[in-house]
């Protein structure tokens, strides 16, 4: 995602669904629709701090409980 630095924050200002992972209930993803693809943003979030983990380009959504949807 080098160079992408954009839109990452324009997903996790702007994203139209986060989901809580099944995996870590401390972690959100943050997914904006773009083109024919979802840009996901991972966070953790802890003690009200949080902090980016990775993020990737998708063509679907991951399961998960769904927290916020636009």
């Amino acid at each position: 995602m080098r160079g992408e630095e954009k839109e990452i924050k324009e997903v996790l200002c702007g994203a139209t669904e986060v989901r809580r992972s099944k995996s870590d209930s401390d972690v959100y993803l943050y997914y904006r629709e773009k083109d024919d693809h979802f840009t996901c943003v991972v966070v953790r979030h802890l003690d009200n701090e949080g902090f980016l983990i990775t993020a990737y380009f998708t063509e679907a959504v991951k399961e998960g409980g769904l927290i916020w949807k636009r």
